[in-house]
């Protein structure tokens, strides 16, 4: 069994330092690796990344993340990276990573992802430059998900992302911002592969639980979503629902 520890959204800064910690001390005794699915700092910079390394950092756990559209805002996500892999922490966009993990091997393929939309309420990659642009960029971020998901081999492989791979797990967010919140691409590209679990945050309002029409799980781990410091999924086990939960 391998046991994964997964939050997302946790917009660290200054005044957040301390908040995680306790909760991230105890991760040896719950989990075997711990997943952020983007949203690590509020505004990108390369001082909030410094303050989430402090928290996130020096774990006695692989920490496995990928960035979010929080991250990109300040245009240093190449800083913000470079911090993060600095601090020991593997940083994924549109790339893989392998953990030994209890005799068992874990692959982890990860990418920010875009939003674009679902069947039936999504933008197409017609007409104007602008909404060529948008449409290009999920198809191609997609299709680096797609690649990285093919490109290992383990016993067991989770997709991290920031998007929504699904809009089931976006209930409880306005329908109006769907297209914003994540795109069907995505969940395309988890099917594509023998995926075992995909994570994803941004939609603070959503819902934890949901499938890609290959019937992979989703969940949705943004703090806002799961209230607690990271929940723990089991896999190789029969059953991906939460084994532990956190305290704080």
């Amino acid at each position: 069994m391998i046991r994964i520890a997964a939050v997302g959204d946790v917009h660290v800064d200054k005044d957040v330092v301390g908040r995680y910690r306790p909760a991230l001390e105890e991760l040896p005794d719950r989990a075997d690796a711990l997943l952020v699915a983007g949203d690590l700092t509020r505004h990108g910079t390369v001082e909030e990344a410094r303050c989430f390394a402090k928290e996130f950092g020096g774990l006695a756990v692989p920490v496995v993340v990928v960035l979010g559209n929080h991250d990109h805002q300040s245009d240093q996500q190449d800083q913000v990276t470079d911090v993060l892999q600095d601090a020991g922490i593997t940083v994924l966009e549109g790339t893989a990573t392998v953990l030994e993990i209890n005799g068992h091997r874990l692959g982890i393929a990860g990418t920010k992802g875009f939003g674009g939309g679902f069947a039936g309420a999504c933008a197409s990659n017609f007409g104007e430059r602008e909404m060529k642009d948008f449409v290009g960029t999920t198809e191609r971020i997609s299709a680096s998900l797609r690649e990285a998901l093919h490109s290992v081999e383990a016993d067991a492989l989770v997709a991290l992302t920031h998007y929504a791979p699904v809009p089931e797990t976006l209930v409880g967010e306005p329908l109006e911002i769907y297209a914003f919140l994540g795109c069907y691409q995505l969940g395309q590209a988890i099917d594509s592969a023998p995926t075992s679990l995909a994570l994803h945050g941004h939609a603070h309002h959503g819902s934890e639980r949901g499938r890609t029409p290959g019937g992979v799980p989703v969940r949705n781990v943004a703090h806002p979503v799961i209230k607690q410091a990271y929940n723990v999924y089991q896999l190789l086990s029969g059953d991906i629902e939460p084994a532990l939960t956190s305290v704080g």
